[in-house]
C-alpha cells in the first residue's frame, strides 16, 4: 500500500532515501528500496487523486469534457506546478514559424513539440503504453556509424534489468517476432502476456505489404517490407508459457476491473478501465517505510560536506489554482532526481551541481515525428478508432546500413484513422457540415445532413490510414536546456525551461526519406489518394514544425513537418567520462557521490524506439547501486582491541 504524507509533516526529516518525482522511474527506484528496508521518501510536484478510484474517474471525466482531445486533456493546469502543453505552440505565416506560450520559453530555431505533465505518476499517465526494445546497435553508433554517442553499457549488461522491467510493467507481445527482428536475444524468453490482438486494419496492410520491396533512395538500400507486432504495457491474455504464470492487474481501487484491454481508443492520455500499466500499480507495492507526499515542488538541492548532498528544498502548494506555498527542507544519505529530463535539468542548473563537464541541460532529443495519411479505396474499410493508438508497424528502417546515411526511423501503422494529422473523426463532421467554409474561408453554400451525412462519414473515415513515422534524433549538444532566473520564473519562483531546439541536416534527411519511404508504401498498399500535405495553406500558415529541405544538392526539396512524440530525453547524459557526460552508468552524477539523476534524461542515444521500457531498466540497475551504496554506508564499523590486528 502507499503511505501518503506531508511536505509539513516531513520537514527536517531524515531518510535514508529522497526520490524527486514518482513516474516510473522514481516509482521503480523507490519499490525497489522500500522492499529492501530503507527508508524512503517520495516527493511529486503535481497533484494526487488518481490513486483512487473517484479519483481517477474524475480525471477520466475531465478528459470526457475536453473539447481538445490533446495528451494533457485530463489533467487540470496547475499553476504551482505547471507543464507544458502542445496546445501551447501556434503557427505564423510569411516566414513559416511559431508562437509559443506556456511553461516552455522556447528560443528556435525549430519548435520543441514534446509535453510531459506534473502529476502522480508523472508523464506516464498519459503515455501510449509502447514498450519496443532498443536494438543492440542503438548501444554504439558511434563505433558502427560514426555518429551519435556510445553508451556505457551494453545491451547485454542491460538485459537481465530489461526483463525485470517488462515484468513490473507487465509487458504484453510476441517474443518469437521480436527475437526475428533481433531485439530479443533469447530465442526461448517469453513476454507475461501475450501479444495485443492486431487490428482489422493490421492484417490488410500485412496481406498487401509483406514480402514486397521499398528502395530508401537517400540511403541507397532496398528493404524487404514486414509488419510485427508491437510490445505494450497493457493488459491482455496471461501467457501460459510465461515463467511461473502471470495475472494482469486491473484498477487502482477495483483490482478486478482493468484486466484487458477493451479498445477504448484513448490510450493517449487515459485508459478508462487502466488496463494501460501505469505507475500508480507499483506505488500499491510500496511498503510502509517508503513515504509519498504530493503537492510538493522541490527548488533546489542541498549541497552537503565537500562534494556530497545532503537533502532538498521544497515547496508545498494546497491549492493548484494557486502558487502560494510554503519552504521545506528534508535531508537523506541519497538524493534520487527521477523527474522528467527537462525538469531534472533545471533543477541541476537552478542547484549549480553535476555541471563539472558544462554538459547539464544538454543533448535534448525527441523523435520527431512525420505523420503521413492516405485513404484506402472504396470498398476497402479498414475499421479505424478500435483498440490502441497502434498495434503493429514496420520495423526494418530502424537497423542496418541504412542510418550511416541518414538518421533511422520506425514506422508506425496507426489504428485511429486521420486523429493525430487532421483532427479526425470531428473534422470530418465538421468540413461535411460547411463549418468554418471552405480552403479560402469562403462561406459553404451546402452542407450535408442527416442519412447522407451519416453515410458519407461512415464511408470516408473507414478508409482512413495514417503512418506515424518516428525519426531518431541523435545526442547534439546544441539542443539543450538553460535558465535565467531573473527573467523567467513559474508562479512558487523555480525558474522556467529556456529550450534551444533545431534538426541537423542528419535528422531532416530522416524525415526527408522517411516521407519518400512514406509515398512508396502508399503506393504498394494500393490507396485511393495520398492525402499528406506539410506546406503552407491558402492563408500562408504552415504547420507547428514546418521546414522545407532538400537532401542531396541539385535533389528534390520536401516541405515536411515534424510533430514531438513525447520522449524527451538527454540532458544529464550518462558516460564513462566526467570531462563529457553527467552521470555514470548506474546514472549518478560525477561530481557527487551520494546525488543521482535517473530517467531518460540520462540516455547517450534514444534510437527508434519508445525510451520508456530502457528508462525503466535503467531504474532498476540504479536501485541496486543505490541498495550497495546504503548497505555499505550503514556497514556496522568493527572496532580493533588490543592484542588483535
Amino acid at each position: 500500500m502507499t503511505v501518503t504524507t506531508t511536505g509539513s509533516a516531513v520537514n527536517g526529516r531524515r531518510y535514508d532515501v529522497i526520490i524527486v518525482g514518482s513516474g516510473w522511474a522514481g516509482s521503480l527506484v523507490a519499490r525497489h528500496l522500500g522492499k529492501q528496508g530503507w527508508q524512503v521518501l517520495v516527493l511529486e510536484a503535481g497533484n494526487g487523486g488518481t490513486d483512487t478510484w473517484a479519483g481517477y474517474q474524475d480525471t477520466v471525466d475531465t478528459f470526457s469534457g475536453a473539447v481538445i482531445k490533446v495528451p494533457n486533456a485530463a489533467y487540470r493546469r496547475n499553476a504551482a506546478a505547471p507543464f507544458p502543453d502542445v496546445l501551447d505552440l501556434s503557427p505564423t505565416a510569411d516566414p513559416p514559424g511559431y508562437t509559443t506560450t506556456g511553461h516552455f520559453v522556447q528560443t528556435g530555431p525549430l519548435p520543441y513539440g514534446t509535453d510531459y505533465i506534473r502529476a502522480l505518476g508523472g508523464a506516464a499517465m498519459h503515455w501510449l503504453g509502447a514498450v519496443p526494445r532498443m536494438h543492440p546497435e542503438d548501444y554504439a553508433t558511434r563505433d558502427r556509424y560514426r555518429y551519435g554517442r556510445n553508451w556505457p553499457v551494453s545491451a547485454a549488461e542491460l538485459e537481465r534489468h530489461v526483463r525485470e522491467a517488462e515484468l513490473l510493467i507487465g509487458s504484453a507481445g510476441d517474443a518469437t517476432a521480436q527475437w526475428g527482428l533481433g531485439v530479443v536475444p533469447d530465442p526461448d524468453y517469453e513476454y507475461p502476456m501475450e501479444e495485443i490482438p492486431w487490428s482489422h486494419q493490421d492484417w490488410i496492410f500485412q496481406d498487401r505489404l509483406d514480402g514486397k520491396t521499398v528502395r530508401d533512395a537517400l540511403a541507397g538500400v532496398d528493404y524487404a517490407l514486414k509488419v510485427y507486432g508491437l510490445p505494450q504495457g497493457r493488459n491482455s491474455t496471461p501467457n501460459p508459457l510465461f515463467d511461473g504464470g502471470y495475472r494482469p492487474r486491473g484498477t487502482v481501487g477495483r483490482p478486478n476491473f482493468g484486466e484487458r484491454c477493451v479498445g477504448n481508443s484513448s490510450c493517449t492520455p487515459i485508459c478508462p478501465v487502466q488496463a494501460k500499466s501505469s505507475p500508480l500499480r507499483l506505488q500499491q507495492d510500496f511498503t510502509d517505510s517508503v513515504h509519498l507526499a504530493t503537492r510538493c515542488v522541490v527548488s533546489r538541492v542541498l549541497p552537503g560536506r565537500g562534494n556530497t548532498v545532503r537533502g532538498v528544498e521544497f515547496r508545498e502548494y494546497g491549492d493548484p489554482a494557486t502558487p502560494v506555498s510554503t519552504p521545506y527542507t528534508a535531508e537523506a544519505d541519497i538524493v534520487v532526481l527521477a523527474a522528467h529530463a527537462i525538469e531534472n535539468a533545471v533543477l541541476l542548473l537552478a542547484s549549480e551541481m553535476a555541471n563539472s563537464s558544462g554538459y547539464v541541460g544538454c543533448h535534448l532529443m525527441d523523435h520527431p515525428t512525420m505523420l503521413a495519411w492516405a485513404r484506402m479505396p472504396q470498398g476497402v474499410p479498414v475499421g479505424p478508432f478500435r483498440g490502441p493508438g497502434h498495434t503493429t508497424g514496420l520495423e526494418c528502417f530502424r537497423f542496418g546500413d541504412g542510418r550511416g546515411k541518414r538518421a533511422p526511423f520506425r514506422i508506425e501503422i496507426g489504428n485511429w484513422g486521420w486523429g493525430w494529422a487532421t483532427g479526425a473523426p470531428l473534422s470530418n463532421v465538421g468540413a461535411m457540415l460547411g463549418l468554418g467554409g471552405d480552403a479560402k474561408g469562403e462561406i459553404k453554400k451546402e452542407g450535408v445532413f442527416g442519412p447522407e451525412l451519416r453515410n458519407r462519414l461512415g464511408d470516408e473515415i473507414n478508409r482512413q490510414v495514417q503512418l506515424q513515422i518516428a525519426v531518431e534524433q541523435h545526442a547534439d549538444p546544441a539542443n539543450r536546456v538553460t535558465i535565467d532566473p531573473r527573467r523567467h520564473r513559474d508562479g512558487v519562483g523555480n525558474p522556467k525551461p529556456i529550450l534551444h531546439y533545431d534538426l541537423d541536416k542528419r535528422v531532416r534527411d530522416g524525415v526527408f526519406a522517411a516521407r519518400k519511404v512514406s509515398q512508396k508504401i502508399f503506393a504498394a498498399l494500393g490507396v485511393e489518394k495520398d492525402f499528406t500535405h506539410h506546406g503552407p495553406g491558402p492563408d500562408g500558415v504552415a504547420p507547428v514544425g514546418y521546414f522545407k529541405h532538400q537532401a542531396e544538392p541539385g535533389g528534390e526539396a520536401l516541405d515536411l513537418a515534424y510533430h514531438g512524440a513525447g520522449h524527451g530525453a538527454g540532458t544529464h547524459i550518462m558516460g564513462s567520462s566526467a570531462g563529457s557526460s553527467v552521470v555514470d552508468s548506474y546514472q549518478r552524477t560525477h561530481d557527487h557521490p551520494n546525488l543521482f539523476a535517473v530517467g531518460c534524461g540520462s540516455m547517450p542515444s534514444i534510437g527508434t524506439s519508445n525510451p520508456t521500457l530502457t528508462m525503466a531498466a535503467l531504474a532498476l540497475r540504479s536501485a541496486e547501486k543505490i541498495h550497495r551504496d546504503l548497505a555499505e554506508l550503514h556497514q556496522p564499523v568493527t572496532l580493533a582491541t588490543e592484542g588483535t590486528r
